[in-house]
């Protein structure tokens, strides 16, 4: 993993970041719109394909479900920068091509969602820099997710079919894992609907 220790201390941030983590597929995105949010994609700081260090899964292509495939410095740096200064410029990433493809502006109010496969890993860095809001851990029964996420990937094209599909099949099995380790990095796992309910209260 790699390194997301903050500076020297807490930031004087005027907002604050509530992590949403989850199995891909699990309606993180989804959160955010039905909330009117802004949001932080942290899907889009993923390394770009031809990084020859990238961790390789058994399937012979880059694991893009390694946290290793992925940069928490850069995504946690740019949620202080959203925290303390309401703005920040950051990476669009487009999967099906397995790179970065320019940047983009995101703005934030008191309180913003970042959201990604890999956001359990910034959950203690936004803490001990005073970021953090809550963290939270959105989870479906998986069959329910293998389907939302399989019929998700393939209407954006994101990859060869056969590779979602491979790859759904493992994400599926591997769900429990996923939400117990978002769980033990300080995540509080609860269904979308009650995510709703908490967030809006």
């Amino acid at each position: 993993m790699q390194e997301t220790e903050p500076d020297d201390g807490p930031v004087l941030a005027a907002g604050r970041v509530v992590v949403v983590a989850g199995p891909s597929g699990v309606g993180k995105s989804h959160l955010a719109e039905v909330l009117g949010w802004s949001v932080l994609r942290l899907d889009d700081f993923y390394r770009d394909g031809d990084e020859p260090d990238l961790p390789r899964s058994s399937l012979g292509i880059v694991d893009w479900d390694h946290v290793a495939s992925w940069s928490a410095s850069e995504a946690v740096g740019a949620i202080a920068e959203l925290c303390v200064s309401g703005r920040a410029d950051v990476p669009v990433y487009d999967l099906a091509a397995s790179r970065r493809t320019g940047t983009r502006e995101v703005t934030a109010g008191s309180r913003f969602i970042a959201e990604g496969l890999f956001a359990p890993a910034v959950v203690a860095a936004c803490r001990d820099a005073g970021l953090l809001d809550r963290a939270i851990c959105l989870r479906r029964p998986a069959l329910v997710t293998f389907a939302m996420r399989l019929a998700r990937d393939l209407r954006e094209g994101r990859k060869a079919p056969w590779i979602l599909v491979r790859r759904g099949w493992r994400l599926m099995r591997a769900e429990p894992a996923i939400v117990r380790a978002a769980v033990e990095a300080g995540c509080e796992p609860m269904s979308p609907r009650r995510a709703r309910r908490v967030l809006r209260g």
